[in-house]
């Protein structure tokens, strides 16, 4: 009895042991919105998911080594708020698995790419409802044919190395591997990104180039962006300028913007411009208004309008899952009033 006792005891204080040292936390956005979106001759109504922030639910955990060495995972993936995921869930978002140390942090799994990253940090809606900065793919995006992926949001197959806190200084570089059996290379790719931030200032710049798109051998893709912000109080302008390039295609998109705080509310614009550089008469032109309130911490409730212009050749839409693809040259105009939960 006394030994089956110390044993108990034994276990008990083990499983507490690991319990101090390893942490694992369920975390998540609801996000759901009631929109319209018109263009000449189509108009839709409805519920869309993410018009503040993408609906997503995720499990991460962070294991103590010792030494100041630390083991930790992300498992995470996007949900549709408007119907469940009615065709299925996995953990598209992210899927990593990491160490860390004073040395920063080795990472390896599907993650968001640094060039998109810094698109979306230096723009006031991210990457989420109508004025969202909708970056990726300048060139794919517009209806061409051009194979997605000319610019991931993420990638898959990554190994990623996140420098660690510098006075200020961030950076993140990431290898994709291809994976395929005739051509590893053919659509692997390579970012790199790097920023200061310190105060009310924070300014960033990323690279990437993707080895033969999706499929096409010939082609590569390479692309860049720039951007930066600065604290003024409660005002925040926000600068961003980005180029893609490829198949002899070059598209480019200048944003400004800016978040103003207002109380508990936030207020947010922004003005994007997509300057196509090889065809003509195929630019287009987007404003986009939105204000949040925070209920709480952790609840909003939005509202965004946003108006897009495409010249004569130009198909771009709204970023919302709302929005239909315009016919050439035609004008769209949305708006969104929704609820935001993090938890």
């Amino acid at each position: 009895m006394n030994r089956q006792l110390l044993a108990l005891v034994a276990l008990t204080t083990a499983a507490s042991a690991m319990a101090q040292n390893s942490s694992v936390t369920l975390f998540g956005v609801a996000d759901v919105s009631v929109g319209h979106v018109s263009t000449a001759g189509k108009s839709v109504s409805g519920l869309a998911s993410g018009g503040s922030a993408t609906s997503r639910l995720g499990f991460r955990g962070e294991e103590d080594l010792g030494a100041g060495l630390k083991a930790s995972f992300w498992l995470e993936g996007g949900l549709d708020m408007d119907d469940g995921n009615a065709e299925g869930f996995q953990f598209d978002r992210r899927s990593t698995l990491s160490l860390s140390s004073g040395f920063g942090e080795l990472r390896l799994g599907r993650d968001k790419t640094p060039t998109f990253q810094n698109m979306e940090h230096f723009h006031p809606f991210a990457d989420a409802g109508m004025g969202a900065v909708n970056g990726h793919n300048l060139i794919s995006d517009d209806a061409t044919g051009t194979p997605e992926g000319s610019n991931p949001k993420r990638a898959s197959n990554s190994v990623s190395y996140l420098l660690p806190k510098m006075d200020g200084l961030y950076g993140h570089a990431m290898h994709s591997f291809g994976e395929q059996a005739a051509d590893n290379r053919l659509s692997s790719s390579t970012s790199v990104r790097l920023g200061y931030a310190a105060d009310a200032l924070d300014v960033g710049a990323a690279y990437g180039i993707v080895r033969g798109g999706t499929g096409t051998a010939a082609t590569d893709y390479r692309n860049f962006n720039i951007g930066a912000s600065y604290k003024f109080g409660s005002f925040t302008p926000m600068l961003l300028l980005a180029s893609e390039r490829g198949n002899d295609r070059r598209v480019d998109l200048y944003s400004i913007g800016m978040k103003l705080a207002l109380g508990q509310g936030e207020l947010r614009a922004a003005y994007s411009m997509f300057e196509d550089k090889k065809r003509g008469d195929s630019d287009a032109q987007r404003l986009a208004l939105g204000y949040g309130y925070e209920l709480s911490k952790r609840t909003e409730i939005y509202a965004n309008v946003a108006h897009l212009r495409n010249d004569g050749q130009a198909t771009r839409d709204l970023g919302s899952s709302l929005s239909p693809t315009p016919n050439a040259g035609r004008k769209l105009t949305g708006y969104e009033i929704g609820l935001r939960h993090n938890f």
